[in-house]
């Protein structure tokens, strides 16, 4: 996870904790409501939302989450390799997030004004790896290791 994730990540676990602490001080049911309901969302998101991993094997890369998993076969993978941020913004110009953004990362799809729809599962702001497909959208991902998936 990188730095300024990783303190977004921290500030968003603060709201649920000050949501505790406004219900305790002022006795407000409607904090500990909304405390509660902010777990919830987090549980969600962790179990859902966030790849634990990503694995490629033979014929699939296959993106695992903790409750599920997704299976990319290979046949539609036309391009794997390495994209800084620079290159991003050469390729697809300005992106718009439709998605999780800032709890472990940023999960879902990209708008983007130059290539469309993209789907994103990044829980850094370097060391991206894009997967280029003929069927299906784009992936932008941070896998553990990057070069793993290139060779």
């Amino acid at each position: 996870m990188s730095p300024l994730i990783r303190w977004l990540t921290i500030g968003l676990w603060l709201l649920p904790l000050g949501f505790v602490l406004g219900g305790l001080l002022s006795g407000q049911v409607l904090s500990w409501a909304i405390a509660v309901f902010l777990l919830i969302l987090y549980g969600a998101v962790w179990l859902g939302c966030r790849p634990s991993q990503f694995v490629l094997s033979e014929t699939s890369l296959e993106i695992q989450f903790p409750l599920w998993r997704r299976r990319i076969p290979l046949r539609t993978v036309t391009n794997i390799r390495r994209i800084d941020k620079d290159e991003f913004y050469q390729q697809f110009g300005l992106a718009l997030r439709v998605g999780v953004g800032g709890l472990w990362g940023g999960f879902g799809w990209l708008w983007t004004a130059r290539g469309g729809w993209l789907e994103f599962y990044i829980s850094r702001t370097d060391r991206f790896v894009l997967i280029e497909r003929s069927k299906g959208n784009s992936l932008l991902i941070t896998p553990h290791d990057p070069e793993g998936l290139l060779t």
